[in-house]
């Protein structure tokens, strides 16, 4: 039998799923209105283009809350599969949605304090590791915004979650 302490909660598993997801349904915003040749091509001081930065958020998203759930820590692989459209990111950015609100129904509020070892190389409670999802999308997801700028074209505002 588990023995769970009693720890103060700030926010609940279903508004960070949702918080999450607001994150995910900005980034998708991007991907849709980056132009295609751009999409995989334009950099600026040798940043990885769009399409690059994304095909490492699919790789970490659901392959790694699928890993938390089953406590499988099989090693980190980003873009075995080629994409060559960006409709087909689109469609593996919308499966990577489905895939995270189905793990994620299936961890329980004792969870998210439990370690976990993510790809067999970050060992951190797992409400760690789903902030490190967030925040590195975030992340990434300003590189796009900057990237857009140059391009001129007006990005959406980033609290449009």
């Amino acid at each position: 039998m588990k023995t769970v302490e009693a720890q103060a909660q700030v926010i609940t598993s279903e508004d960070l799923l949702k918080h999450w997801q607001g994150h995910r349904a900005l980034t998708r915003r991007l991907i849709e209105i980056f132009p295609e040749k751009d999409f995989f091509e334009f950099s600026i001081g040798g940043m990885r283009p769009f399409s690059k930065l994304v095909d490492e958020l699919l790789a970490i998203a659901a392959p790694a809350l699928k890993g938390i759930v089953n406590r499988d820590s099989q090693p980190y692989t980003e873009g075995s599969e080629k994409l060559i459209f960006k409709a087909q990111y689109l469609e593996k950015w919308d499966e990577a949605t489905e895939e995270i609100n189905k793990y994620w129904e299936q961890l329980s509020i004792e969870d998210f304090s439990e370690k976990f070892n993510l790809f067999g190389q970050y060992e951190f409670p797992i409400i760690q590791n789903i902030l490190y999802f967030i925040d590195n999308e975030v992340h990434h997801r300003g590189q796009a915004y900057v990237y857009l700028r140059a391009l001129n074209i007006e990005p959406p505002f980033f609290w449009e979650r």
